[in-house]
């Protein structure tokens, strides 16, 4: 047995009057509570109990020694219960991460909701289009979208989106439209770095098409560059989430679809899955059982 153990046998033989009886609570032998009090005597050096063949008494040292040693004991149960407890019960902070735009549109509003819900949960959410180290930069939770890179991360799929390219019906009103990736030389294209770091789309045909371009107008705010384009100076890409009310509002025309690539993966990523807090799990379910996070079908 270890130190605190050892300390725990003590108390219950002392108030037990025994080590049969404290044997039984604690379900190990009488011989282990023996070795485990002996033990615990040798180490402070002197003896907490009078033993004799029919019962066994405390030494005044001893009765001193198991005031504090109860102390110790119920400190330490309370320490498991309270840690018990917020593996059940969300409580104190959670720091969740999320993209920009993904994060004010789509996470704030679930965030909010958990947070009315659970009173004793304190949250803090971390908009950035980066990737954050979640040890490093201490969040519990992180959303991100895409294919991840870091396999010793623990990854729960809570949805997806598509990169639709879109335009204003102002815009592709009297214009040939596009229906093959190389018809868009003959169009006016707005760059978002923030998605497409350089001015070139890829499409999902058998030639895997690449299209590079020179933007008629660039900008680092996807909100900025899907407005450009609600105002018909042009066609950008954008992520399904992004545009998803602007096309069922009629405001944005999704074009190309058919070359479309893949759906990207939204995820919830966490550090570990080993002794999950109540916190992440609680808000990892929130987010399963109430968001609609897949921007597939936006018409």
């Amino acid at each position: 047995m270890d130190r605190l153990e050892s300390i725990s046998a003590f108390v219950q033989v002392a108030e037990l009057n025994g080590f049969a009886p404290a044997a039984r609570k604690l379900g190990v032998s009488p011989s282990a509570i023996t070795r485990a009090v002996a033990a615990l005597e040798d180490r402070l050096g002197i003896r907490l109990l009078q033993r004799t063949t029919r019962s066994v008494s405390l030494t005044d040292a001893g009765a001193r020694y198991l005031e504090r040693a109860r102390r110790i004991v119920v400190d330490v149960e309370e320490a498991d219960d309270a840690a018990r407890a917020e593996r059940t019960e969300p409580t104190g902070r959670l720091v969740v991460s999320a993209p920009l735009v993904f994060g004010r549109l789509r996470v704030a509003p679930m965030f909010c909701a958990f947070l009315a819900r659970h009173p004793a949960v304190h949250g803090e959410l971390l908009l950035a289009d980066r990737v954050v180290n979640l040890v490093d930069e201490g969040v519990d939770v992180a959303v991100r979208i895409g294919h991840l890179a870091d396999a010793s991360l623990v990854v729960r799929k809570v949805g997806e989106t598509r990169r639709v390219l879109v335009a204003a019906p102002s815009y592709l009103e009297g214009k040939k439209r596009p229906r093959r990736p190389q018809d868009l030389e003959a169009h006016a294209l707005i760059q978002c770095t923030a998605l497409s770091p350089t001015p070139e789309w890829r499409f999902h045909d058998e030639a895997q098409t690449r299209v590079a371009f020179a933007p008629r107008f660039s900008s680092n705010s996807v909100d900025v560059a899907i407005g450009h384009a609600a105002l018909g100076a042009g066609i950008t890409m954008a992520l399904g989430y992004q545009v998803e009310d602007a096309v069922r509002a009629g405001e944005l025309e999704v074009v190309l679809a058919k070359h479309e690539p893949p759906p990207l993966p939204i995820q919830l990523v966490y550090a570990t899955r080993r002794h999950l807090s109540a916190n992440v799990r609680a808000f990892s379910d929130a987010v399963v059982s109430g968001s609609a996070w897949r921007f597939v079908e936006l018409g």
